[in-house]
């Protein structure tokens, strides 16, 4: 699940972030409003976090320019806690209304919650498949021919990224930044580590390899031959 966060308390949208990603999902960060609205426009998020009072365009009119174009879910952070701030946001199309401070837990249980709620709604698909493999988002449960695979979040997140890209080579800066959220460290095999974690649990018990290395470039899903 690709979550984008548009918040300008850089602490707290780290904070966040970290958390989340924790949690499973992957994280973008924008720190203000022009920029968050770009990030959302160029990109297909599940859902977006997004913090009312920002610099340079506030919460509601990044809101109200999302809404001309797409039905993304938005949970909107806000330190105000007026009925009346409330109602505005929901009727400019928020789907959700978090008061600042929150316990994160709660922001956790929010989220899933709109998740369940859009997302099959949506007209996306929550199953991703690929030969025998099945993917269920919303369950986060992952079988290859029938048979249960138990995937760490890194390992669940890895395999969703290549599923929804699948036949493409990304390659492993990309894999970094989407998975850890890190610049690429040529000294560092974080990435290689999870792709042989991943392989012993999605191909070596089975027959037909899906996760393949392309030299030079990086790493594809795709059925072959």
């Amino acid at each position: 699940m690709q979550i984008l966060i548009i918040e300008d308390e850089l602490k707290l949208a780290q904070y966040l972030q970290k958390g989340l990603r924790e949690e499973g999902f992957s994280v973008d960060m924008a720190h203000d409003g022009v920029t968050g609205l770009e990030a959302a426009s160029l990109h297909r998020y599940d859902l977006i976090v997004l913090d009312g009072m920002l610099p340079g365009l506030d919460g509601l009119a990044v809101l109200a320019a999302l809404r001309q174009s797409q039905q993304t879910p938005v949970l909107m952070l806000t330190a105000r806690g007026e009925v009346e701030d409330r109602v505005r946001g929901l009727r400019t199309g928020a789907d959700d209304y978090l008061v600042k401070p929150f316990a994160f837990s709660e922001l956790v249980a929010r989220i899933q919650v709109l998740l369940r709620r859009m997302l099959p709604s949506s007209g996306e698909t929550t199953v991703l498949k690929l030969a025998d493999l099945e993917v269920d988002l919303i369950r986060r449960r992952v079988t290859r021919a029938g048979q249960r695979l138990e995937l760490t979040n890194k390992e669940f997140n890895l395999l969703t990224l290549l599923l929804r890209r699948q036949g493409a080579v990304l390659s492993r800066t990309e894999i970094a930044a989407q998975i850890w959220g890190m610049n690429f460290d040529s000294e560092t095999n974080v990435v290689e580590v999870a792709v042989r974690r991943l392989r012993g649990k999605l191909d070596l018990p089975f027959d037909t390899p899906l996760l393949h290395t392309v030299r030079g470039m990086g790493y594809v899903l795709e059925q072959r031959g």
